[in-house]
């Protein structure tokens, strides 16, 4: 990653003298340690992965879009937790109760995958 000179600006504050990019470490620690057992780029494959119902409210609505949903894997593959990112909520409902009976392959540790469902 490359720095460039306003990243480093320095900011006063009632005196004191504080580097920004020092912030930006620190905050990037700071969450590297809040969660060491998690990998971001958990690309595990599914291998049960039911398709979200339609609900009917949406079609008399006619809704359509994308739902995006965050997923923690467990190491045994089950979805231990869901978080919705983005979507209707509407559609959202129904995506968040077809991933909890998605299982995926087995792995080393918890992971962390994002899915994006499409209601079209």
């Amino acid at each position: 990653m490359r720095s460039s000179a306003k990243d480093m600006e320095i900011m006063k504050t009632n005196g004191k003298t504080y580097l920004r990019a020092a912030g930006f470490a620190a905050l990037g620690f700071a969450i590297c340690c809040a969660a060491p057992s998690l990998r971001a780029d958990g690309n595990r494959k599914a291998v049960a992965s039911p398709k979200p119902v339609y609900p009917q409210m949406a079609k008399d609505m006619r809704l359509h879009g994308a739902v995006k949903i965050e997923v923690v894997i467990a190491p045994n593959g089950q979805v231990r937790e869901t978080k919705a990112l983005g979507g209707h909520p509407v559609l959202v409902q129904a995506a968040l109760a077809a991933v909890k009976d998605w299982k995926f392959e087995a792995g080393s540790s918890e992971s962390i995958q994002v899915i994006e469902f499409k209601f079209e």
